[in-house]
């Protein structure tokens, strides 16, 4: 199981690999907010997205021949990217299942990356079915996107610089909001800072509908959600939490945060408007939090992390035509 030695071992092995993306701030936003608000931009990391955090760890974990003879990984897009770039840093191939209603960028993107895609209908079929049948024939080793000990503690690594970074701002309590699907990152993030923070709390955010973490932490177990499809936040849409990262985010995270559609589109602009990064809606969630639910936050402070950016040039523009200053 994922604990903070299996995070800090990933930091080692990611030095010189992964990014380490800033605390960033804007006194507009500190204002809309109603506190000190720092964000942390993943989508600035390899890949636009978090994920490649954890493709490093876990792909650098294996031994050399079972990592010679490839990996698989199912993923709507930015787990993909993540596991094909890292896979190709490390010269082995990479297959992909990817739903075929996942942004036509980011399957292109994985492809670019030197993954091979294979394409499911989310709706009708199981990429965790698919993905262990293509792992079973040839041989594959298979990368889970949120439920593997070595992809959380590779997500993790972001927690320990937020701790290392929070310190140097000043910040010893606050509440920080993480993007949420399977619960990988925000389980990482939350080990990371109980290790190295323990007065920072993680807690996770989520789309309207699509708030099974949300719900599975308000009634103590985990809850599916009804659909798979069917929201613009295609990045963090999971059928439930995971069972490993359940656990760790009932013990150690606060109540989850759900927010609109608009509400993630709103925060885009902002977000480009005031600090010229570029988020995809699933990305874009916590920060929704932390601006347009203020009122669900307590303290003088909140870090939001803004966990990817792969968004496409008409849904990004939507974004910023609908709410522009």
């Amino acid at each position: 199981m994922t604990d903070l030695s299996l995070i800090e071992a990933a930091a080692d092995r990611l030095k010189g690999h992964a990014r380490e993306t800033p605390l960033l701030s804007s006194p507009f936003l500190d204002e809309l907010a109603g506190r000190r608000v720092l964000i942390k931009p993943e989508c600035l990391q390899h890949t636009g997205s978090f994920k490649f955090r954890g493709a490093w760890s876990a792909i650098s974990a294996l031994d050399a021949e079972t990592r010679a003879r490839g990996v698989i990984a199912f993923s709507s897009g930015n787990h993909a990217q993540g596991v094909a770039h890292a896979a190709a840093l490390h010269g082995v191939p990479a297959t992909i299942v990817m739903p075929s209603d996942a942004p036509r960028m980011k399957i292109d993107n994985t492809r670019a990356l030197g993954g091979e895609v294979v394409l499911y209908d989310r709706e009708r079929e199981s990429r965790e079915e698919i993905g262990t049948g293509l792992a079973e024939t040839r041989g594959l080793t298979l990368i889970k996107p949120y439920d593997e000990p070595q992809v959380i503690a590779g997500q993790g690594t972001a927690g320990l610089e937020i701790a290392r970074q929070a310190k140097a701002a000043g910040v010893s309590e606050a509440d920080v909001l993480v993007c949420c699907g399977g619960g990988g990152l925000t389980s990482g993030i939350a080990l990371a800072l109980e290790g190295h923070a323990p007065g920072l709390r993680a807690r996770p955010c989520e789309p309207e509908g699509f708030d099974d973490m949300r719900r599975s932490l308000a009634s103590g177990q985990i809850e599916r959600n009804p659909r798979e499809g069917g929201n613009i936040c295609d990045a963090i849409l999971t059928p439930q939490p995971g069972q490993i990262t359940f656990p760790i985010i009932k013990r150690l995270c606060g109540p989850g945060l759900a927010v609109s559609e608009d509400e993630a589109l709103h925060a885009m602009a902002l977000a480009f408007a005031r600090l010229k990064l570029v988020l995809e809606p699933g990305g874009a969630v916590a920060l929704a939090a932390a601006l347009l639910r203020r009122g669900e936050i307590e303290g003088e402070a909140v870090i939001v992390v803004a966990s990817g950016g792969n968004v496409d040039a008409t849904q990004f523009r939507h974004a910023l035509e609908r709410y522009a200053e």
